[in-house]
């Protein structure tokens, strides 16, 4: 690593510590010829997971496309920013754990619905509304219906 202020290559680390998400290691390190410290964080390197849209293409898997959504249907609810970057997280944590390489789109937006549902049963609706492009009002009476019968049991 080279000191960001003198430019030497050699240091010693003197601290570590994981992130509080255990995402990424920071370690402080000491330049052993100009003796001044800096930070530097170490990351797992991952592959980026391709999302396959409904006509075929693929393009990366954006968070921010998801956060966008959630931000919609969770718009004028009685839900934190903390708690829907809480899901956005929890939903990307389970597609790098479970997929491979490559995820459905309809697979990312049932995973919404299904975090969504335990979440808020009102933002649950809009974004199955939009996500499933209801034709017609007994579409949502029927979604609406199956949300009942889950809360009843």
């Amino acid at each position: 690593m080279n000191c960001p202020f003198c430019g030497n290559i050699e240091d010693k680390v003197v601290d570590s510590r994981v992130s509080s998400e255990g995402e990424c290691i920071r370690r402080r390190r000491e330049c052993l010829k100009c003796q001044r410290r800096f930070t530097t964080y170490e990351y797992i390197e991952k592959m980026p997971l391709m999302v396959i849209k409904k006509d075929g293409r693929r393009e990366p898997f954006d968070k921010k496309k998801v956060l966008s959504g959630l931000l919609r249907a969770c718009e004028k609810r009685p839900i934190s920013m903390q708690t829907i970057e809480s899901l956005v997280d929890s939903i990307e944590r389970k597609l790098q754990r479970d997929y491979e390489r490559e995820v459905s789109n309809a697979d990312i937006g049932e995973l919404v619905m299904k975090h969504l549902q335990k979440t808020d049963e009102v933002a649950y609706v809009r974004f199955a509304s939009v996500y499933r492009q209801f034709k017609d009002i007994n579409q949502f009476l029927g979604e609406l219906k199956e949300l009942l019968s889950k809360r009843r049991d």
